[in-house]
């Protein structure tokens, strides 16, 4: 069996791999390896924590020595990296963190991973450093040109996505140059449970609910792939079970929708759960729905960001063909069901909305 070190383990897609994993391979071992910066939320994994397979370790992935060390002590032969600074708002403002963290720590990851697998004692007969990249690499694309395959060249936009794009290629050298056994796979917007209220669905999703306006930039005709994060957690899967060492994938929907056509569709949805759940307006007084509004009346246009990139796709037939895999949840019904968590779960997002989390994350790591 996999023993696997997943850093960024606290983080949206993290957190929804680890449950995804520790459900579907009982008796695993997993490290998940956080710094709980703003987006690490450790209560995402409290179900998790409850298992005995299940190991938090508060730490950096630039500390190259303690991630080398635990890779030996724990036996450990997998790594699935997702830490990441991933905001391209917050890269454009404080570019610095990306290259902190997304290129720097990638590198010393490789070599903790380098050290401990290549050169130690106890080298693991076979081993699997998986990064977890997107597809903001690509640059962007015309509303004509075909999606774009894993032979794409690199373009990126933002300092996010370039720093993304250097973590891709230092992969890919320590491969070609040291033999260190690795796969990439580059995945499209992502949305579902634990998703933290920056991003665009859950950003808007509890806007709507505390009454607030839906800021949407520009005209929203911007484009994106929306993969449901249970498909992206399969989809890594299947790279760590069937994918080659060196291969690189693309994980999408194949499912286009320009902002504005999500934000409508998100607001659609919250309108229909407010109608068949009456108690909602008790529970949400602010909502727009409970104030005898539609949802649609938040929507509200403000400047473009710099460098927004118009539309991104992937053409993800290289997954289909080698590895098998195809999404299962269409777009709607996924979000249905994100709706339907984050009613569910309010005070996970509103301990991040008010500020009780960090408190008490400070005080469980008085260093974070």
């Amino acid at each position: 069996m996999p023993r696997l070190l997943v850093t960024g383990g606290c983080g949206f897609i993290g957190a929804n791999f680890v449950h995804y994993w520790l459900d579907r391979h009982p008796g695993d071992r997993v490290v998940v390896l956080d710094a709980l910066t703003y987006a690490g939320n450790l209560k995402s994994l409290d179900a998790a924590r409850e298992q005995d397979e299940l190991r938090f370790v508060h730490a950096d992935i630039r500390d190259q020595d303690l991630v080398a060390q635990l890779l030996v002590e724990e036996s450990l032969d997998t790594v699935i990296h997702f830490a990441a600074e991933s905001h391209v708002d917050r890269s454009i403002v404080r570019p610095d963190a990306f290259l902190e963290v997304n290129v720097l720590g990638t590198h010393s990851l490789l070599e903790a991973a380098r050290s401990a697998w290549l050169s130690g004692q106890r080298q693991p007969r076979s081993h699997r450093f998986h990064h977890v990249s997107t597809d903001e690499v690509y640059g962007d694309l015309a509303p004509d040109e075909p999606a774009f395959s894993e032979t794409a060249a690199y373009a990126p936009s933002s300092p996010y996505a370039a720093s993304k794009a250097a973590a891709d290629h230092l992969v890919r050298a320590y491969t070609r140059t040291f033999g260190l056994e690795t796969s990439i796979s580059n995945c499209s917007n992502n949305y579902g449970p634990f998703h933290y209220p920056e991003k665009l669905i859950p950003l808007a999703l509890v806007n709507l609910l505390d009454g607030k306006q839906v800021p949407v930039y520009g005209d929203g005709s911007n484009v994106r792939d929306w993969l449901h994060v249970a498909d992206h957690c399969r989809g890594i899967e299947r790279v760590l079970e069937r994918g080659p060492v060196g291969r690189t994938y693309n994980l999408g929907s194949g499912r286009e929708r320009t902002n504005l056509e999500v934000i409508r569709t998100l607001c659609r949805t919250v309108d229909e759960a407010f109608e068949a759940d009456l108690e909602l307006r008790t529970r949400f007084p602010e909502s727009w729905p409970s104030r005898g509004s539609s949802c649609t009346e938040a929507v509200t246009f403000v400047k473009d960001r710099p460098g927004h990139d118009r539309r991104y796709a992937v053409d993800a037939r290289r997954a289909a063909a080698e590895l098998d895999f195809r999404p299962e949840i269409d777009f709607d019904r996924g979000l249905r069901q994100t709706v339907r968590w984050f009613l569910d779960n309010e005070a996970w997002w509103r301990d991040i909305m008010d500020g009780s989390y960090r408190q008490w994350i400070e005080s469980q790591y008085p260093s974070t």
